[in-house]
């Protein structure tokens, strides 16, 4: 069985502003002080170098923490890592199924019922209908819907939704998982069943690459932590473990938001 990795060799993701007065382009440029760099493609048009000539390692066992501040390159790294955006110059290689936890409800059909749902994002997934119908019954359970995985996805509230999201994206099996801090599920109860299964596919994935503004979340899961800014990663540096403390146990993420259930 091939090891899990991730290769990155001088990638770059660029984003074209076709903007064509003056007044526009000043404004598109005031607001990404403190994101990307601002250049020109061939044809003269601005364009935003969301990544610029990134190159990197990940392999079995890593636990990377990308850090920086909003607008640093974070989120568009996870997500050309993801297969959503693509370089538009280096090479990027990726050996191992992925499961992006980013937007965990997107590709959800407001009309289609709970159970429908389930069936579609697995097929966007690549699982086969016969893997799907195998976990229908635990991501039901999982989530508590009940009877409402019979009714289209558009009567539920957010904080409904967002628990058929959860239970749907953390049924998977995957060699590399990539993740932002944005997860928050519900309330205080299901929260902290939605930690312990977090745990669980953090502690199974060969490879973690998680965003995050909290230090302390860097500390207590990741082995290695990469700092970046304007679209470059200024550092690389391992972590060191704080000491295990008795009858300290932390879930992965801290969940503060109250959604309404």
């Amino acid at each position: 069985m091939t090891a899990s990795s991730i290769v990155a060799r001088n990638i770059s993701v660029e984003f074209p502003i076709y903007e064509n007065s003056h007044r526009s382009l000043k404004k598109a440029v005031l607001n990404l002080t403190t994101g990307g760099r601002i250049g020109q493609d061939a044809g003269r048009h601005a364009i935003v170098k969301a990544l610029d000539n990134l190159s990197f390692s990940f392999g079995e066992g890593d636990r990377v923490g990308l850090v920086g501040h909003n607008g640093s390159g974070k989120t568009t790294l996870l997500r050309t890592l993801s297969g959503v955006y693509a370089p538009v110059r280096g090479e990027l290689t990726v050996r191992g199924k992925i499961a992006s936890l980013l937007d965990v409800s997107m590709g959800l059909d407001p009309d289609a019922t709970g159970f429908e749902n389930i069936y579609l994002r697995g097929i966007l997934d690549g699982l086969k209908p016969a893997r799907i119908r195998s976990k229908i019954d635990e991501i039901a359970d999982f989530s508590e819907l009940g009877d409402y995985l019979n009714l289209p996805v558009r009567t539920y509230s957010s904080g409904m939704m967002l628990r058929l999201a959860f239970a749907i994206s953390t049924s998977v099996e995957a060699d590399i998982l990539i993740m932002d801090e944005w997860l928050s599920v519900g309330d205080a109860e299901f929260s902290v069943k939605a930690a312990e299964r977090l745990e669980t596919l953090v502690g199974q994935a060969s490879i973690l690459v998680l965003a995050t503004h909290d230090p302390n979340l860097v500390s207590r899961v990741c082995t290695r932590k990469v700092a970046m800014e304007h679209g470059k990663v200024i550092s690389d540096e391992a972590v060191t473990p704080p000491p295990p403390q008795p009858n300290d146990h932390q879930p992965l993420v801290s969940h503060t938001a109250n959604v309404p259930h």
